[in-house]
């Protein structure tokens, strides 16, 4: 599917434990947990991840104190 070195994490990741993303050459997404790089990925279509990307863009998915 992908190779370690085409996952990236946000920079804003400052204790390692973070969601990191590679995007495919079908434009999907895969995500994974840094914190278990070894896991199978959790694959997103193309669409899926654009609407992903137009919602915290647009501030829909704002964090939110729990």
């Amino acid at each position: 599917m992908t190779t370690r070195s085409e996952f990236r994490q946000s920079s804003f990741c400052s204790n390692g434990n973070c969601v990191q993303v590679a995007i495919l050459g079908d434009g999907s997404a895969a995500l994974r947990d840094s914190k278990n790089a070894a896991a199978p990925a959790h694959t997103i279509s193309r669409a899926g991840w654009d609407q992903f990307r137009a919602s915290l863009k647009s501030g829909e998915l704002a964090a939110r104190a729990v």
